[in-house]
């Protein structure tokens, strides 16, 4: 199973979490939040979520996913990239965050392309006639 880190501005990770809850039911044991803030030493947090991929990392990999592709959390996020069995993806959204939840068992690059499939495939128009 891989890991799964959430890297993103403020509270916006555990907000995803809380989410991820209600409609699962529980607390994914694979789960885990660097929340990044205005005043943050970004060195600081690359150091912080190193430790947070060796929590995370029981043998299938971490996936990390932020928020908005270019800003500091992604940043951050793709220097955690250059660890061996880490793989990135920007643009978090809920039902990405819920799709990656639901495949445990899937291969660390099959779980970023369900992220990624995951997270497009839900963005959509919601009035009628569209």
């Amino acid at each position: 199973m891989a890991g799964i880190l959430l890297v993103t501005h403020n509270g916006l990770g555990e907000s995803f979490v809380d989410c991820a809850k209600h409609v699962l039911g529980e607390m994914p044991r694979n789960l885990k939040v660097l929340p990044v803030l205005a005043g943050d030493d970004p060195q600081k947090k690359l150091a912080e979520g190193q430790e947070l991929i060796k929590q995370l990392d029981t043998g299938g990999g971490v996936l990390i996913l932020a928020d908005v592709y270019g800003a500091t959390p992604s940043n951050i996020g793709r220097q955690l990239c250059h660890a061996e069995r880490v793989l990135g993806v920007a643009g978090l959204n809920l039902p990405m965050l819920l799709r990656v939840l639901s495949y445990p068992a899937t291969t660390l690059p099959e779980l970023a392309k369900a992220a990624v499939e995951g997270g497009r495939g839900c963005i959509t128009y919601i009035n009628p006639g569209n």
